[in-house]
């Protein structure tokens, strides 16, 4: 193990904002009882905002963002955990809270950490990672709802993002009729490619109304934008049926009635993938590795980069510009 390691950190003081690689060492890292030698990260939309100067999500200075981490334990004083052992570990305040992926090196606590599953390698877990995972649970809840094939089309918005990509190729895997929305008209094809089979326009899917009510579309639906456009899906979906909230890259408010949930039984699913119980946590993992695991995960990686390029993927994923996963090799 060498003395010093390149970690991409975001630091804010007297002197203003600063955003690069720089050398750190073990000492520099917080407590936990596991160390883990990074191979893979990815980049997140809450990545993205970690980057910024006045960044909503980062708690204290200095930080090492990324969510997501894929390695090797280097050193443990957990039992659970051994020298050489393979793991990964998403959310739980890392790259906000606690120093994240963006490291050679992390030090954590075990309780964050989940042994790789069967089925997957380390680079595939982080083409999955925050994104895969949070569409992964929201499957699993529509499910838990009723949800099952053949019961109706299942709407994905924002379906050329890392949620939205993923929870395509999942629910087409898992033989559900998927429809997907975008306002990427030149990404039809590649939706199509995921398993979508029908493409609607973001107009269609965000565009308010009066009514508190309108037609039976979905039969569930998997939602990382919020705003307008649940409220549409809220309207929308049948009798009885589920819609998962994961996200809100379309705006926090949500203007609605309490129609959709007397008159027709509709369920809003909030899904939260930061705190996940442990429990649950470990099962969605497996089935990553097995059910769950997208057909197209490999081509679901549209850039693999290093930590020096991280502002600029940083950047657009903030504006919608990224399309499928981005990996980070450390």
């Amino acid at each position: 193990m060498s003395d010093s390691f390149n970690a991409f950190v975001v630091n804010k003081g007297d002197a203003g904002f600063s955003a690069g690689v720089q050398q750190l060492t073990l000492d520099d890292l917080p407590g936990g009882d596991v160390t883990v030698r990074v191979r893979y990260s990815s980049v997140n939309y809450k990545d993205g905002l970690a980057c910024l100067p006045e960044s909503p999500v980062v708690t204290s200075y200095p930080m090492v963002p990324g969510i997501d981490i894929a390695g090797t334990v280097s050193e443990s004083s957990d039992p659970r955990f051994t020298v050489g052992q393979e793991v990964v570990a998403i959310g739980r305040g890392l790259g906000t809270d606690h120093f994240g992926g963006y490291s050679e090196y992390a030090r954590v606590s075990g309780d964050w950490l989940e042994q790789l599953p069967p089925g997957l390698t380390l680079k595939e877990a982080m083409a999955i990672g925050t994104a895969g995972f949070t569409a992964a649970l929201s499957i699993q809840r529509l499910e838990e709802n009723g949800l099952r094939p053949g019961a109706g089309p299942v709407l994905v918005t924002g379906a050329t993002g890392g949620v939205g990509s993923t929870a395509v190729n999942m629910l087409a895997g898992l033989g559900y009729e998927v429809s997907a929305s975008t306002g990427k008209t030149d990404e039809h094809d590649y939706l199509r490619g995921l398993g979508a089979t029908e493409i609607l326009g973001r107009e269609e899917v965000s565009a308010q109304s009066m009514a508190p009510i309108e037609a039976e579309k979905w039969a569930g639906a998997v939602d990382p934008v919020g705003g307008d456009t649940l409220a549409y899906l809220l309207r929308t979906t049948r009798y009885r049926g589920s819609v998962a909230n994961c996200g809100l890259t379309g705006g926090p408010a949500l203007t609605t009635t309490v129609m959709p949930f007397i008159l027709r039984g509709v369920n809003l699913l909030g899904i939260d993938s930061v705190m996940c119980p442990a429990d649950v946590r470990a099962a969605v993992w497996l089935r990553l590795g097995t059910d769950l695991k997208p057909k197209s995960l490999a081509e679901s990686i549209s850039h693999e980069i290093a930590l020096a390029d991280i502002p600029a993927v940083a950047g657009e994923i903030l504006t919608g510009a990224v399309k499928g996963r981005t990996i980070v090799r450390l």
